[in-house]
This record gives structure tokens, sequence and C-alpha cells, in this order.
């Protein structure tokens, strides 16, 4: 199958782009939810966040940051939503790993905030027991 946002990263599909570097290219969603809404993607491609590599990660994080910056004169934003989808389950829908970086305005009237039911049947010590001793072991 072939990855459309390796074909942007290939230039093989024209985008508007807005930062580029050897590891990162950002450029506009073209089906935005806000006025400047990018995509901070990894040129190399990585599926999602289990695969990506931790500096390819970290430099994507800081050219989120960069561009928010960028944002907040340009746009005249006073906050952004970072949001990720990895795997299928979370709703991830192109599988190239990717930041979504979505600028905000005061009574924009958009809402991402969750509104499914509160899962109940959690149980909140057994879940920190487990990733407690999951994160123990990840150090040995």
């Amino acid at each position: 199958m072939e990855c459309i946002f390796c074909k942007i990263t290939a230039h093989e599909i024209e985008s508007k782009i807005v930062y580029e570097d050897d590891k990162v290219m950002a450029f506009l969603d073209v089906n935005p939810i806000s006025a400047g809404h990018t995509l901070v993607i990894p040129k190399i491609h990585y599926e999602n966040i289990f695969d990506i590599s931790p500096d390819t990660l970290e430099r994507i994080a800081s050219i989120a940051k960069k561009l928010a910056l960028t944002y907040e004169k340009a746009l005249n934003v006073k906050a952004v939503n970072l949001l990720n989808a990895s795997g299928k389950e979370a709703q991830q829908s192109i599988f190239h790993f990717h930041l979504h970086l979505i600028p905000r305005k005061a009574n924009d009237k958009l809402d991402l905030w969750f509104h499914g039911e509160q899962n109940n049947d959690t149980d909140l010590d057994e879940t920190f027991k487990r990733i407690k001793q999951a994160s123990a072991d990840d150090s040995k």
C-alpha cells in the first residue's frame, strides 16, 4: 500500500509545507478544522507512536512548539491542541505517524474532548500496579 504522507515528503504530492528539515515536515491539513491546522510528520515512515524513534518524536514535538509560537503571531491564536491517534482502535486513519497542531481561538465552537461513557470498570490501583511493574521490567 502506498502512503500518502511518504509521497508528500518525497514532494510527489503538492502540499502547503510550513516547515521542513532532514527529519521532519509540517504542512497544512487539506481538511482543516481551524485556520492553520497543521500535520507534523517524520520524513521516515513510522506507523505510529509504538515504532517511532525517540529522537524523531522529540524533534516533532520541538517543531510543533516552534510552529505554535509562529502561529501565535501570524494567526493571532492564544491556544492550540496537539493530537495524535496511534492505532486503528484510536481512530488513526493514515498509518504514518502524524501530530495534529490545531490552532484555537475563543468561541471557535470546536469541541475535541471525550464524550463517550466513562469506563467505571477500570480498577485504578490494578492499572497503576501493572504500569509500574512494566516500567520496572523495562528499566532492567
